[in-house]
């Protein structure tokens, strides 16, 4: 008889536990998704955050950052966007309230180093992600893969959670200090756990 009881409360106690943590996913934001995902082998994470537009554009998309083996895949997914060039970057703060996305602060520099290209060896921001092109259907898309960043771990030098995607009007230059003269900030993302 005891054993029942007992197999009786651990079952309401994995069921109460389920409910729990359904209620609380779906109390999180639209804006953000995070997914771990346990292998036999090795763990991933995938965090998904929404470009919304900025600056009167209509620029809008996703942008999916996805851990594996101590590195970042980053995909960015955009519509709406004028034929040309355009820079995208991470900047300091997740904060995309400001109407032209000023409120994100600079690009994520926490190494110190001067505005380049990415990889350069003279340096380069963290957040230096760098040009992507835009045919005439207004869609664009850029992807990279680094060991420079992690997702919620304790080096700050790595860590883009609490920090916002930026996409520019126009092209990085790599040269003009400190943010590469790209122009208006069209789009943003805050990238929050």
């Amino acid at each position: 008889m005891k054993t029942k009881v007992l197999a009786v409360l651990a079952l309401s106690l994995i069921l109460a536990t389920a409910c729990k943590n359904a209620t609380k996913k779906t109390e999180e934001t639209v804006e953000t998704e995070v997914e771990e995902v346990v292998n036999d082998t090795n763990m991933s994470k995938t965090l998904t955050v929404t470009l919304n537009p900025k600056s009167d554009s209509n620029v809008s998309g996703t942008v999916t950052f996805t851990e594996k083996e101590g590195k970042i895949m980053m995909t960015a997914d955009m519509t709406g966007l004028s034929e040309g060039t355009h820079a995208i970057h991470i900047h300091e703060t997740a904060d995309c309230s400001s109407p032209d996305g000023k409120s994100t602060g600079g690009h994520w520099n926490p190494t110190a180093e001067p505005h380049g290209k990415w990889g350069d060896e003279v340096g380069f921001h963290r957040g230096d992600i760098g040009n992507f092109e835009v045919g005439s259907d207004g869609i664009g898309t850029i992807s990279m893969t680094t060991d420079k960043w992690c997702l919620g771990c304790d080096d700050p030098t790595m860590n883009i959670m609490g920090k916002a995607i930026i996409v520019h009007a126009g092209a990085d230059d790599f040269t003009s200090q400190p943010s590469g003269a790209a122009g208006a900030r069209i789009s943003c993302a805050g990238i929050i756990e």
